[in-house]
């Protein structure tokens, strides 16, 4: 089951940075990463929640960011960066599906054109992430930001 994410979802979505961006947790402490939830419900904020039995098992969420506080997918301040995770005892059996169809299907009803990630080059998910119509739009030494136009033949 899907359901949308609210204030009381902020521990959860916290505990799921840390498999989100796993690979830049030693950045700087928390900061950088934590910016994804610190005051979550502000205007541009959404997200979803995977529950089994109840239990929260993943999430997916976007948020808008200024220039000044550019998150590590940013591409402009009109694009909201997605960020998703699903705990690693529940991968592969279709949650992250649900969660990326679902999130990408709200932007596109918010009347975004556009969501951004940001995405270790090493991970698996690039493909994953390429299969949902994301592009890579640029590169550091060890992450891609890639890109899916919504609404477009390459998007949903």
């Amino acid at each position: 089951m899907i359901r949308a994410a609210g204030p009381g979802d902020v521990r959860f979505l916290r505990d799921m940075l840390r498999h989100a961006y796993y690979w830049r947790m030693s950045e700087s402490g928390d900061l950088p990463v934590a910016r994804y939830v610190l005051n979550w419900g502000r205007p541009g904020d959404e997200g979803l929640v995977a529950l089994d039995d109840a239990n929260p098992v993943g999430a997916a969420w976007y948020r808008l960011f200024p220039c000044e506080e550019a998150g590590f997918g940013f591409v402009d301040e009109s694009t909201p960066e997605l960020t998703i995770a699903v705990v690693p005892s529940r991968r592969g059996k279709g949650f992250g599906h649900e969660l990326m169809t679902g999130l990408l299907e709200r932007a596109q009803r918010a009347g975004y054109d556009a969501l951004s990630l940001s995405v270790a080059k090493t991970s698996p998910a690039v493909s994953l992430y390429e299969r949902y119509g994301f592009r890579t739009v640029g590169e550091s030494d060890d992450a891609l930001t890639m890109v899916a136009k919504l609404g477009s033949s390459d998007g949903l």
